[in-house]
């Protein structure tokens, strides 16, 4: 190990400094009031405690609370040890476990006898608060195994010891400190717990959690928080949360009778006449966009036999989430074991390869929309947003490698049209590179990745990189939507794949002569329609566009002697291919209007004596507080004209 090591700033100016130098020292260095300020650093590019040691040459950038990212993570992160440390100071019976940092915040595992409630998470802020105004100093060791597990062993947090158990030989084992609590922790941390804002956290839910997420290991008690740099920071957030608990799919849904689910069939919804309304419209339009841009419609078997899905790669990778099926009596004695399919693109290449093809077909854009099943775990179904039953507008276009350019921009021109269409004027790109785990060589995945990005970069698209999350079969560009309340969706997706073509013999004959393979753009625009559909209903509230409306107008009578009017007026509307009901009961008019405005009807048609006498409506639309009164013919060409699909209005 060299005695010195050269040190060089984001200025780029250099400087030597012993070897074992903390950034804690070279902040220091720098200045007072940054030594105070500093919450970590990044040392060529890997994110930094203050305390640990450098022992080489490194590039440095010390962090502040001004640096957003680094301040979310260390924030989250610490209040995790804080609130851990608050729960066993106020029950020290309690045993701790894990406690990762998620999206806006993060949880903690507990094995408590009793329950937590509500009310104690209240008590624990305060004690959190306490904790914070003690600016109690963090500091880290590294130590053996040995010396770790005998450390837990003797306090009976045996949770800690499986967890430095199942540590990888030669991983440093790093132990924290918070003032006078300890845990197991990769780190990094802050310098105090006094850098913490105490006004920007809120300890939000209790949950149960089975251990290592087995439910053959004990249920533990988990307890969320969320947690930002400033107060109003906080305060946004809920606002959010608020609004978007008033958004809830399953809670519009359930009000507005579009679907249910039930234990019998769990993560598998059961479509309402108006849910499926919406579900059919959304199909016949994709169905419609698709057929203009060139896509031929399949349809491919349900259940497929293992050997399909061993060839493509998928059951090494997917088999846990697949649902396996008996479809031979001598399965027993045979050992043949079919699926469900899980995903459309192994079953679209058998049908490429049912004929031999010329480069002169390609590109040849294959879409279906997929019946797929997953087996997904019951704590992470989410109504329509995480099911195990769900359709996808799936494709794959089989196209030569010279073609991934003008196929890209041709698909990033539909969905952006598509998602026009549905109201989401703008969307960010994220750039998935090569996973861990994946098929095919290093040269394979380096032409492949090349060949995206010159694709993106030719279609005018910037992106952000998102490393490792591409699939095990090729890169892909993540399309991600953000709705009406700044929440981010990702939707659609667009994979370059040169490894099932050959994993499965996909052939054509190309100018030369010779058979070649093909390359296989997956992609999809809104995923699948179940989870679109929630993030629909989420954004508009409910409100959706008209051609999206399951029901477009209601024709309500004010007297019962409009009936007969009424229903020349319903039939006129539906003549006019508007999706119309009529209310003819018993009750005050303003009544049937709240009653179909929290129904979220766009139009309401009331008809009295007086339109009848002078054969017009009284126009209500949702969310306005005017009344139209129209001749009939110029209501029913009012809504017409505002409820033809965006593709042929």
């Amino acid at each position: 190990m060299p005695s010195t090591i050269t040190i060089t700033f984001p200025d780029g100016s250099s400087r030597d400094h012993p070897c074992g130098v903390t950034a804690r020292e070279l902040a220091a260095g720098i200045s007072p009031s940054l030594a105070k300020k500093a919450i970590s650093a990044h040392v060529n590019g890997v994110h930094w405690d203050l305390g640990w040691p450098i022992e080489g040459d490194a590039g440095i950038t010390i962090n502040t609370m001004a640096d957003e990212h680094a301040a979310l993570e260390l924030i989250r992160h610490d209040l995790a040890h804080v609130m851990a440390r608050a729960v066993q100071e106020l029950w020290p019976e309690t045993r701790v476990t894990i406690g990762p940092v998620i999206e806006n915040g993060w949880y903690y595992d507990f094995d408590r006898a009793e329950s937590f409630t509500p009310d104690d998470l209240a008590i624990i802020e305060k004690r959190m608060r306490k904790i914070i105004n003690a600016a109690d100093p963090v500091r880290s060791e590294i130590w053996s195994r040995g010396k770790a597990i005998a450390f837990y062993r003797e306090r009976g947090e045996n949770y800690k010891v499986e967890l430095v158990e199942a540590i990888p030989d030669g991983e440093a084992i790093r132990m924290y400190w918070h003032g006078r609590w300890q845990d197991l922790c990769r780190g990094p941390h802050l310098q105090n717990t006094g850098q913490l804002p105490g006004d920007s956290f809120r300890l939000q839910s209790i949950a149960g959690a089975f251990w290592r997420g087995d439910p053959d290991r004990p249920m533990l008690q988990r307890i969320y928080g969320i947690g930002f740099r400033r107060r109003n920071d906080l305060k946004q957030h809920l606002k959010m949360l608020e609004e978007a608990q008033k958004r809830d799919h399953r809670r519009l849904g359930k009000s507005m009778d579009l679907f249910h689910f039930q234990e019998e069939a769990p993560g598998m919804p059961f479509w309402h006449p108006d849910g499926w309304t919406i579900y059919s419209e959304l199909r016949s339009y994709m169905a419609r966009k698709q057929k203009a841009n060139g896509y031929r419609e399949v349809n491919t078997p349900l259940v497929v036999d293992r050997t399909l899905w061993e060839q493509s790669g998928h059951w090494d990778k997917f088999h846990e989430h697949m649902y396996l099926v008996n479809v031979d009596e001598k399965i027993s004695s045979e050992g043949r074991i079919s699926a469900l399919k899980p995903m459309n693109c192994p079953c679209h290449v058998q049908i490429f390869n049912a004929r031999q093809t010329s480069y002169r077909e390609l590109p040849m854009r294959i879409a279906e929309f997929g019946s797929c099943t997953r087996y997904e775990p019951s704590g992470a179904l989410h109504g329509l947003l995480r099911v195990r039953g769900f359709v996808q507008d799936d494709a794959h276009i089989f196209c030569e490698e010279s073609q991934i350019e003008a196929e890209t921009a041709r698909f990033i021109a539909l969905l952006s049209e598509v998602y026009a269409d549905l109201g989401f004027t703008s969307f960010k790109v994220k750039f998935s590179d090569r996973p861990d785990i994946r098929a095919g060589d290093d040269t394979v995945w380096d032409k492949a990745e090349e060949a995206l990005e010159a694709a993106t970069n030719a279609a005018g698209c910037s992106y952000e990189l998102n490393p490792g999350e591409g699939a095990f079969y090729g890169p892909k560009l993540e399309f991600v939507l953000t709705d009406a309340i700044g929440r981010d969706w990702q939707c659609g997706t667009l994979q370059v794949d040169f490894v099932m073509p050959a994993r499965l013999g996909a052939l054509y004959v190309g100018q030369d002569g010779v058979r070649h393979h093909p390359v296989i753009l997956h992609r999809a625009i809104l995923g699948s329609f179940e989870r679109f559909i929630g993030i629909l209903i989420e954004n508009y509230s409910g409100s959706l566009p008209l051609w999206l409306a399951p029901k477009q107008a209601v024709v309500a009578t004010i007297v019962s002697t409009a009936d007969t009017y009424a229903e020349t007026v319903l039939a006129r509307l539906r003549d006019a291919g508007i999706r119309a009901e009529g209310d003819m009961r018993n009750e005050k008019i303003n009544y049937k209007v709240r009653m179909h405005s929290l129904a979220k009807v766009p139009y309401i048609l009331a008809v009295g004596e007086k339109e009848v006498e002078n054969g017009t409506v009284s126009l209500r639309t949702l969310g306005s507080k005017t009344i139209d009164v129209l001749p009939v013919d110029a209501a029913v060409s009012r809504l017409a004209a505002r409820a033809r699909p965006p593709d042929t209005a």
